[in-house]
């Protein structure tokens, strides 16, 4: 597994940490890999009853790398990062997410598929997919108006501004926000409430929740890759991305 990855199990957890903070938890192919390994792996292991997703104290993940996505473009269904969110998406096990500093892209819509939330106050969130060129992923463009509202969700991923863990909390996919210094310790009495809980009524519960909209998501998922995968390769993404990388604003006035 890639050290940009980090997993540890304790008391029926599993924690999963991304760990590339020299470049802002960036995300590269072998990073998705790693966590969808991870995830599967804990799905099959009767041992692990719950699952936390977390960066770091100053930052949670800036979302794809960007220079390796202009080097390496993800192509098809098959892909790491497709092959992460088909995982993330169909997790039968409570999955619990503590967000600290800045989830960016992907950083932010996987959270979507997390169950449970929690974020400091110094979180930060954006979804800059139009931004870039680009198109949402993740199934966000279907989860996102569910939980935010039609407008709320236009506005978060039209715009792709970035928003804060109160506005996160106010539209509904953040459970809680906490001073910094609380949060670990929170999302940590939660887990073990989660621990102590049957495991098959989780499982049961989970399952009754998300099976209403299971073919939805992977049928939205699957249109946004179609959408994602051509705009990534288009003029647009190439101006943004090359933009990004000279620190500089990208110009869209060439293109209709």
């Amino acid at each position: 597994m890639s050290n940009d990855i980090l997993t540890a199990r304790d008391n029926g957890v599993l924690t999963i940490t991304i760990n590339r903070l020299e470049r802002k938890n960036a995300l590269t192919p072998a990073m998705y890999q790693a966590m969808s390994d991870a995830l599967m792996a804990a799905q099959d292991d009767k041992a692990v009853r719950a699952v936390l997703l977390r960066g770091h104290a100053e930052i949670f993940t800036a979302g794809n790398d960007i220079e390796d996505f202009l080097k390496n473009p993800p192509t098809g269904g098959d892909s790491p990062v497709m092959r992460f969110l088909a995982t993330i998406a169909t997790f039968e096990k409570p999955l619990v997410a503590a967000v600290q500093g800045a989830a960016i892209g992907v950083g932010t819509t996987m959270l979507l598929h997390c169950d449970m939330v929690y974020a400091a106050d110094t979180a930060r969130f954006a979804m800059p997919f139009a931004q870039l060129g680009l198109c949402p992923e993740a199934a966000s463009s279907l989860l996102l108006p569910r939980v935010a509202g039609y407008q709320g969700a236009a506005e978060k991923l039209l715009l792709g501004e970035t928003f804060d863990a109160a506005e996160a909390h106010r539209i509904g996919f953040v459970n809680r926000v906490l001073p910094a210094a609380e949060l670990d310790a929170f999302v940590s009495a939660q887990l073990a409430k989660l621990v102590a809980l049957p495991a098959s009524s989780l499982r049961a519960t989970k399952t009754l929740m998300k099976r209403a909209s299971e073919h939805e998501i992977k049928t939205q998922m699957s249109e946004e890759s179609v959408h994602f995968g051509k705009m990534l390769l288009a003029p647009e993404a190439r101006e943004a991305f090359t933009a990004f990388l000279q620190k500089r604003k990208p110009d869209f006035r060439q293109f209709d």
